[in-house]
């Protein structure tokens, strides 16, 4: 049985990770997305965004404002404003301008603005370019784990699939598939422009914003089963929460020291900080941008801290189940609450 340090081994050496994508190809996949917006790409700046779900079923982007969310879709065709419908295409299309103008006019727009108590919270993200994500980066967590800090990022993806946002039930799969499930706070960055080779010194610049997020795992399918099933342990239907809002990195300032904690049915679980991280923003940012292009709407899950019920001793192993309630905090990105079924 191939255990985690096998896989951590192999990935020292290897970037397992999706493909890259040229600029060209990439932007023209995506035209349509971004609209009929053709001026100069710009990342959001001082916004705190959060995905509205409607009862159509279908998604909207909002904007957090002191006076309430400004449902972006809405307000922009009440004033006849072209403005970016999501995340998604907020950062592929750089219209952040238009953006702005709408929550600039939503007051005097006549389109009320909600209350955020009173939304359904949507998928943040539901079709980035790429979901890469960095395992065994915090100090602490490594040492319980028993094993010496990785020589370079280990790196593994998740699929689209797997994403969910607040509020969201996981629906765990029969006992016959899994029966050993865990938390995994993290921060989630998000790519803001392209980019390839990028300095540690410059790699902060291509950094959109964050989120609070869960890499949930089911950790049989991860460790137990034969050559270490790593993809099969992370990418089932929505084992990829993301939550409640996306942050403008302006706003967020100094990745490298928030605090981040996981609740289960309110016992704290995980508290530390990305002070603890192995290799920090940017230096995942210009290791993974050493093996590929990196671009627009791209998101990074960046490891979990001390904590995690795959760190403890074996007689003290007691697994998520159906039923449980999660909250995963990060310092100023907020609370993504979830719950298994």
């Amino acid at each position: 049985m191939n255990t985690r340090r096998t896989f951590l081994k192999q990935a020292g050496t290897v970037a397992v990770g999706a493909s890259a994508i040229s600029g060209d190809t990439f932007a023209a996949a995506h035209a349509e997305a971004a609209g009929a917006y053709k001026g100069p790409h710009k990342m959001p700046t001082n916004a705190r965004l959060l995905a509205i779900r409607h009862a159509d079923g279908s998604e909207s982007l909002g904007a957090v404002t002191d006076a309430g969310v400004v449902d972006i879709r809405a307000t922009a065709r009440k004033m006849g404003l072209a403005a970016p419908a999501s995340i998604d295409e907020l950062l592929r299309g750089g219209n952040a301008d238009g953006l702005n103008r709408v929550i600039a006019g939503a007051k005097a727009s006549g389109v009320p603005l909600l209350a955020e108590a009173d939304i359904v919270h949507g998928r943040l993200f539901t079709n980035p370019g790429k979901i890469m994500c960095v395992g065994l980066n915090y100090r602490q967590h490594a040492k319980e784990i028993g094993m010496q800090p990785p020589r370079v990022p280990p790196l593994f993806n998740k699929y689209n699939n797997t994403l969910a946002g607040q509020n969201c039930v996981i629906n765990l799969p029969p006992k016959e598939i899994s029966t050993k499930f865990d938390y995994k706070t993290e921060l989630l960055i998000v790519i803001g422009k392209s980019g390839r080779n990028i300095t540690e010194a410059d790699a902060l610049g291509y950094v959109a914003g964050y989120c609070t997020s869960n890499d949930f795992s089911a950790r049989d399918l991860q460790l137990e089963l034969p050559n270490g099933q790593w993809m099969i342990g992370k990418t089932l239907d929505n084992f990829a929460p993301i939550g409640p809002y996306f942050v403008s990195s302006d706003l967020v300032g100094d990745p490298n020291k928030l605090k981040i904690e996981t609740r289960v049915n309110g016992e704290l679980r995980q508290s530390s900080t990305t002070a603890d991280f192995i290799f920090n923003t940017q230096q995942m940012i210009a290791y993974i941008s050493k093996h590929w292009t990196i671009e627009p709407g791209d998101i990074i899950f960046t490891g979990t801290p001390q904590g995690v019920i795959a760190g403890m001793p074996k007689d003290k192993q007691v697994w998520l189940k159906a039923g449980d309630k999660l909250v995963s905090s990060i310092e100023k990105l907020g609370d993504l609450k979830f719950s298994l079924a």
